[in-house]
């Protein structure tokens, strides 16, 4: 055992998808012990809100500011103000005015300025529609405020219900993110709801691998179990065994994973049902891998002594079979979790994952991006760690894997 051990910690593949995992795996479980809350508590107003540190508006009018003098300030500020939607505009008016721009960056923001400065005309505009020119006017006006105001003011309504002037803000007023009372770091921004990514996704990395050692162990309960019963027994129990594998092995077991979930009501699939009903359709090949190993063991010498000796069934098949596959089951076990966490995440994505209001998981954040079209409106963060994720657990596993069969298969080491 010794021996075996320190070849698994020799092996490479093995201990770096090990340290990957157990990376996730101890995320997943200190995370929420640090920072406890609803993974599902909306503090956005249901759209998705881009990475980055967000403060209250309202506070920084009131913090202590600080003068700082940056060289390309308006320039930054003029660029961030135009949207694409702008810069759209500007281009078709030019086409529309007949101005060659045909090495014209839309992105040039100084450039764009000052051919718009040179070009618009507001008084002869003669091709186009009047919803154009009154599109194009707004643009212009909203362009020479942003160039001409240096001051904000902040105004409060008195008693009276009159306006009264509370602050000024100017061009050159900058708050220390830390002076102001609400400041909120979003990493990953918030997804369609509202809510914070990063804790979801988080919480739902943790839901996700829980489904798939739950599946993992009951597949690989079941195909051991019967595995080790046919292949030692033969004859008829082997013959009615098998037929109930390859049943269902003929049967496609994703068709067979639908066919059942979408019979339970969204109520009742929690994680823990979904995990079980997944386990309960993957277990075949388990079974049919198994009982070929059992069948060339249960005639060995060693095997045939214990059966002189009077032991019993199950204690042969537990001393002197189980340990001699018991390698193979762990590596069937650990691809029975990466299966598991791949079939939860495509039940997900029909819909037929687990509720959708108690826990996340990486599947239903894949199905919450996708109906509100994140990766058609540019919203990576709501679906590109999610599939990181999947991907980072499932080449974990699957190294693993590979390094456990390097290890327990003599032909396959250097």
């Amino acid at each position: 055992m010794k021996n075996l051990l320190r070849d698994i910690r020799r092996s490479p593949r093995f201990m770096t998808g090990f340290l990957i995992f157990l990376f996730i795996l101890l995320v997943s479980i200190l995370y929420p012990l640090l920072s406890p809350g609803d993974p599902l508590a909306m503090i956005g107003r249901g759209t998705f809100a881009a990475p980055g540190t967000y403060v209250s508006l309202y506070d920084a009018t009131s913090a202590k500011t600080e003068t700082l003098l940056l060289p390309d300030a308006d320039d930054n500020r003029l660029a961030a103000a135009m949207s694409d939607a702008d810069r759209a505009a500007m281009v078709n008016y030019f086409t529309l005015s007949g101005v060659a721009i045909d090495d014209l960056d839309p992105q040039d923001t100084d450039r764009m300025i000052e051919l718009w400065q040179e070009v618009f005309d507001e008084n002869n505009m003669p091709k186009m529609t009047n919803a154009q020119r009154r599109d194009f006017r707004n643009l212009d006006k909203r362009l020479k405020e942003l160039q001409a105001s240096d001051t904000l003011y902040v105004m409060d309504m008195g008693e009276d219900g009159e306006y009264e002037q509370r602050s000024s803000v100017s061009k050159t007023d900058y708050v220390n993110a830390s002076a102001v009372a609400n400041a909120k770091t979003l990493l990953l921004g918030t997804d369609n709801f509202g809510r914070d990514t990063l804790r979801e996704l988080i919480y739902a990395t943790g839901t996700s691998l829980l489904v798939g050692l739950v599946a993992g162990i009951v597949a690989t309960l079941i195909g051991l179990s019967l595995g080790l019963l046919a292949g030692y027994m033969g004859g008829v129990a082997d013959d009615v065994i098998m037929f109930i594998t390859n049943l269902f092995t003929v049967i496609p077991g994703f068709v067979l994973l639908i066919l059942i979930s979408s019979s339970v009501s969204q109520d009742m699939r929690g994680p823990s049902l979904v995990a079980v009903i997944i386990g309960l359709t993957s277990w075949p090949w388990t079974t049919r891998s198994v009982r070929a190993q059992v069948v060339s063991l249960r005639n060995r010498d060693h095997v045939n002594l214990s059966k002189l000796s009077g032991h019993s069934m199950l204690r042969i098949v537990l001393s002197d079979i189980l340990p001699y596959v018991a390698s193979y089951v762990v590596m069937a076990f650990i691809l029975q979790v990466s299966s598991g966490i791949l079939a939860e995440a495509q039940l997900s994505m029909l819909g037929l994952g687990p509720k959708t209001t108690t826990t996340p998981t990486l599947g239903l954040m894949m199905n919450w991006a996708m109906l509100y079209s994140a990766h058609t409106n540019g919203s990576w963060w709501a679906y590109f760690p999610v599939i990181l994720t999947i991907t980072l657990i499932s080449f974990s596993l699957n190294l693993m894997n590979t390094g456990l069969d390097q290890v327990f298969n003599p032909t396959l080491r250097d």
